[in-house]
C-alpha cells in the first residue's frame, strides 16, 4: 500500500483529493500549517471526517519572512500564493522524506485560480519547492503530464480526475456521491487575500520592515491609527478586543484605559513623543462615554509605571483621517 502526504487546508478540494486517494487504497496521511495570516481549524474537522491523521506545523516566522519578499510576487491583494504553495510542499517534502511517505499531493485544480493555478504557476511551485517530481495533483492529474507515482503504480491514473476550470460543479457532485457533506464554501481562509487586512499589512511593511509575528498578530485587532510614521494606536472595539490587546502588550507598549469606566482600551506602539501619546489618550477617550466631555483622564501603563493624563477628546473627525 502506497502512503500518500497531503496538504489539507479543510476546503472541498483538499478534503477531495484526500478522499478520492483514500478511495483508491492509498494510506492518506494530511498536513496543515498554521501562520498569523491562516489556521488549522478547517483542516481538524476534514481530518475528523475523512477519520486520517492530520500533522499540525506552525511556521509563522519562516512564512513571515517569505510573505515580506516573494520570489513570484502578490496577488491582487497582498497573497503570495505561488511562492506559499511552493513553501508548503517544500516543508511537506522534508516530512515526507523523514518519515517515509511516498508521495506528496495537493487539491489543487487547474485553471481555478488565475494566478496560482494555471499550467505555468503549478509547474514554478513544483519546481521551487524542491519536490517537482514526487508532487501530485488527483483532481487533475488526468489533464497533467503523468508523474512517476502513476508509472510506478502507487496510484492508479484511471481512477484520477481530470477536473479543470473554476467552477466547483463537478466537485460538488464527487462531495456528495461520496458522502461528505459539511464543507466550507469556496474562498477566504487566507487573510493575505482580504482587501483590508492587506492594507494594514502593506502599511506595516512600510514603516516596519522588520516586524515580527506580534506584530502581524496586532493587525487583527480592533481600530488602528497611524498616528506617525513611527507610532501606531490600536483601539478595541470590543471586551474581546481589549482582552487581546492586553495579552499583546509588551514591555516597551503602552496601554490606554479610562479608569473606572466602561469603554475601549487603547495600545500605543512605537516611540510616541508627548504629542503622540496626548493624541491616542483623546482617540481612546472619544470612543468612551466620556466622549463629550471637555477633559477626561486617561491611564497610561507602560510596563510597572503608570500615569494619569488629562486630554480632551479628539473629534472622530479629526481621527478617522488616520484609519488604516
Amino acid at each position: 500500500m502506497s502512503q500518500g502526504l497531503g496538504l489539507l487546508s479543510g476546503g472541498l478540494d483538499s478534503t477531495l483529493a484526500a478522499a478520492l486517494l483514500l478511495r483508491q487504497g492509498v494510506e492518506v496521511t494530511c498536513i496543515s500549517f498554521v501562520t498569523p495570516f491562516f489556521g488549522a481549524a478547517k483542516a481538524k474537522k476534514a481530518a475528523a471526517a475523512l477519520g486520517i491523521p492530520l500533522i499540525i506545523k506552525e511556521i509563522s516566522e519562516e512564512h513571515l519572512q517569505m510573505v515580506k519578499n516573494p520570489r513570484y510576487g502578490y496577488g491582487s491583494n497582498m497573497n503570495p500564493c505561488i511562492d506559499c504553495h511552493a513553501m508548503m510542499f517544500r516543508l511537506a517534502g522534508e516530512i515526507m522524506e523523514q518519515q517515509g511517505f511516498d508521495f506528496i499531493f495537493s487539491g489543487e485544480v487547474m485553471g481555478q485560480r488565475p494566478m496560482s493555478q494555471n499550467r505555468s504557476a503549478m509547474q514554478a511551485v513544483a519546481k521551487h519547492s524542491g519536490y517537482a517530481q514526487k508532487i501530485l495533483r488527483p483532481l487533475s492529474a488526468q489533464v497533467l503530464p503523468i508523474t512517476a507515482m502513476e508509472e510506478a503504480g502507487l496510484v492508479d491514473r484511471a481512477r484520477l480526475l481530470d477536473i479543470q476550470g473554476r467552477t466547483r460543479r463537478r466537485q460538488k457532485e464527487y462531495a456528495a456521491a461520496w458522502g461528505i457533506k459539511d464543507y466550507p464554501a469556496s474562498g477566504g481562509g487566507c487573510l493575505l487575500t482580504e482587501e483590508r487586512f492587506s492594507d494594514k499589512l502593506r502599511d506595516l511593511f512600510a514603516h516596519q520592515p522588520d516586524a515580527d509575528v506580534r506584530s502581524v498578530e496586532l493587525l487583527k485587532i480592533g481600530r488602528q491609527f497611524r498616528l506617525s510614521p513611527n507610532t501606531k494606536l490600536l483601539v478595541g472595539r470590543n471586551e474581546s478586543d481589549n482582552e487581546q490587546l492586553f495579552a499583546l502588550a509588551g514591555p516597551d507598549d503602552y496601554l490606554l484605559k479610562v479608569p473606572d469606566v466602561a469603554g475601549p482600551c487603547g495600545l500605543l506602539v512605537g516611540n510616541p513623543d508627548a504629542a503622540d501619546l496626548d493624541f491616542a489618550c483623546g482617540i481612546v477617550a472619544s470612543y468612551g462615554k466620556l466622549q463629550d466631555e471637555a477633559s477626561v483622564e486617561v491611564r497610561v501603563k507602560r510596563g510597572a509605571e503608570e500615569q494619569l493624563r488629562a486630554v480632551p477628546p479628539t473629534p472622530r473627525s479629526e481621527s478617522a483621517a488616520l484609519i488604516i
